[in-house]
């Protein structure tokens, strides 16, 4: 379990985030929702350590790392896999190599071991007959998927996602969220999604939180959204006519 304890984040003059807790549910989908700029990245990065929090506690199965040494850091983030925006491959890597960076960073695994997990996790996102393509060679969606197989490499506990259905078409976003979604179950793993996407929300929202101007305005899951007397997050949920449509509904 992760829990998130008043962390605030300034950069220069900007309160990015401004006292917020927020605690995330082992075993299931989490996410942060918000405008583009209300602070959900950077909240994002401060949990898994990129930015370090000006106030507050992180902790990871009770473990602080806003207390934590070089040393202590470095070991924990052995239980991380993240999966950034664009994806984050290396263009001059081919799917198998990008997979098989994070094997060769942290483990002594011999080759045919490292093979094995490659392999494993290549399965496991749905990649076949791409293992010695570029980036450059495979779809958009493909890269994401070969993006989350190099984050499963080391088998985390925790995985997260920085707007995992960015620059996707509608049908390959629901593909992406159904995959994330089936890997959270399937490996047990806690999951935090970073989005703006109500699409994604309706998908595999267990347990979401929506930042507005850096700060935790509302905390539920995706059948209590709909229900919801708060004016802001309203305004965020029902900007489109599908959305506002379903809320007749409900």
């Amino acid at each position: 379990m992760i829990e998130v304890k008043n962390i605030s984040k300034t950069f220069l003059d900007n309160k990015v985030l401004n006292n917020v807790s927020y605690t995330l549910k082992k075993g299931m989908c989490n996410l942060v929702i918000g405008r583009s700029g209300s602070g959900k990245s950077v909240f994002l990065k401060s949990v898994v350590g990129l930015h370090e929090v000006d106030q507050g506690e992180i902790l990871f199965d009770g473990r602080d790392t806003t207390k934590m040494a070089s040393k202590e850091l470095k070991a924990l983030r052995k239980e991380i896999g993240m999966v950034f925006q664009g994806g984050a491959l290396f263009n001059s890597s081919t799917v198998e190599e990008n997979v098989r960076y994070p094997l060769d960073m942290f483990t002594t695994m011999s080759k045919a071991e490292k093979q094995k997990r490659i392999d494993y996790c290549l399965d496991h996102v749905h990649i076949e007959n791409a293992h010695q393509l570029f980036p450059s060679e495979i779809s958009g969606g493909m890269q994401k998927r070969v993006a989350i197989a190099r984050a499963i490499a080391l088998n985390p506990k925790y995985l997260f996602f920085d707007e995992p259905n960015s620059g996707l078409d509608p049908v390959t976003a629901i593909i992406i969220d159904n995959l994330i979604q089936e890997i959270t179950k399937e490996l047990n793993v806690t999951t935090l999604v970073i989005t703006h996407d109500m699409n994604s929300v309706m998908e595999i929202g267990e347990n979401i939180m929506y930042v507005y101007q850096g700060q935790k305005w509302w905390e539920g899951n995706k059948k209590e959204i709909f229900n919801t007397n708060n004016p802001e997050l309203n305004d965020f949920v029902f900007a489109s006519d599908l959305f506002k449509s379903i809320k007749k509904q409900n």
